[in-house]
């Protein structure tokens, strides 16, 4: 949502909240504008770790699932489709009046125009290049998604999480660029529903993998997909999280966007973090597509690095001699 959308519906254009009971947030995140809600009603569903742990500091009832039935629920549209489809399909099931939160990027008309097909939408609003509209009684037991589906390989993934459909080139690319060998201790920042992490073990020399993910939802399918008893699995930000130990080795393959624009400065971050959780002699082994500026962040967090694979979409880069504060 951005800023006064719904404060405008509540106020002006008929959105009438229930005066009493819990009301479901999905995919609430941290730079929402909330103030038109009664803080101590919300319930924000939220599987990723940075805006669940920003909105729980805030002071809000933060869950990974819903947890029962609520007086009226919240859907702010995520960039998948099915991810979007299946968050009201949950939210029509568990409270009577939904309400959708979408920008036109995130396709909010589309959604209004299929559900107008379904449900009598009592009212929408548009603004800044988005829109909000309500309904009550619907159904949409067709726009839930699978538990689990099966991919390639026999690993499973969920609807929303990244590369839910396949196995993700620039990973296995990065799978295939590593050294047999990579030490005792290896982190893989941004895991994802454990791909990297399941090359990564073919390795006998490794005594513990720490899957680090910020996506619940990802977190679980890697779960499924490994159950190499060596593999220790993180709910966390990447770019704070900090473990026991010094690392042999990071792989990784970071994420670049922030909702639709892309935000080199989240793969910085992530640089910046392996080089302080890397033993001196440790080493970051990582693919980027190719237009991300990461050689200079790269050069100053370490004091070696190389490009030693790679095509014109995709760069591996592997370095070397960790700098020791993240700065």
């Amino acid at each position: 949502m951005t800023d006064s959308r719904l404060e405008l519906a509540v106020a002006d254009h008929g959105l009438i909240l229930p005066a009493e009971g819990p009301i479901a947030l999905f995919a609430a995140r941290r730079d929402h504008d909330l103030s038109a809600l009664p803080k101590s009603r919300l319930e924000i569903i939220q599987p990723l770790f940075p805006d669940h742990e920003a909105l729980a500091r805030a002071g809000y009832d933060c869950r990974v699932a819903e947890s029962g039935r609520y007086a009226a629920a919240v859907v702010f549209l995520p960039r998948a489709k099915a991810q979007a489809r299946d968050l009201i399909a949950r939210a029509a099931e568990c409270a009577e009046l939904v309400i959708v939160d979408g920008q036109k990027t995130d396709g909010v008309d589309s959604y209004l125009k299929h559900c107008r097909k379904r449900v009598a939408v009592a009212g929408s609003l548009s603004k800044a290049h988005g829109k909000c509209f309500w309904f009550r009684d619907g159904a949409f037991p067709d726009w839930r998604a699978a538990e689990w589906q099966e991919i390639e390989g026999g690993f499973v993934t969920k609807a929303g999480v990244f590369s839910a459909d396949g196995i993700d080139p620039a990973s296995a690319a990065l799978a295939a660029a590593l050294p047999d060998k990579l030490g005792r201790n290896v982190a893989d920042l941004g895991a994802g529903w454990g791909y990297l992490s399941a090359r990564v073990l073919e390795r006998a020399e490794i005594e513990t993998l720490y899957l680090v993910e910020a996506d619940h939802l990802a977190l679980d399918c890697a779960r499924r997909n490994l159950s190499d008893p060596r593999a220790s699995f993180h709910w966390a930000d990447a770019t704070t999280w900090q473990p026991r130990a010094r690392m042999d080795a990071v792989v990784m393959n970071p994420p670049f966007h922030t909702g639709r624009s892309a935000e080199p400065a989240l793969g910085q971050a992530f640089i910046a973090a392996a080089a302080a959780m890397l033993a001196p002699a440790g080493r970051l082994w990582m693919v980027a597509n190719r237009h991300l500026p990461y050689e200079a962040t790269l050069a100053a967090r370490f004091g070696e690095v190389a490009e030693i694979a790679g095509d014109n979409r995709f760069k591996i880069l592997r370095a070397a001699r960790p700098a020791r504060t993240r700065g």
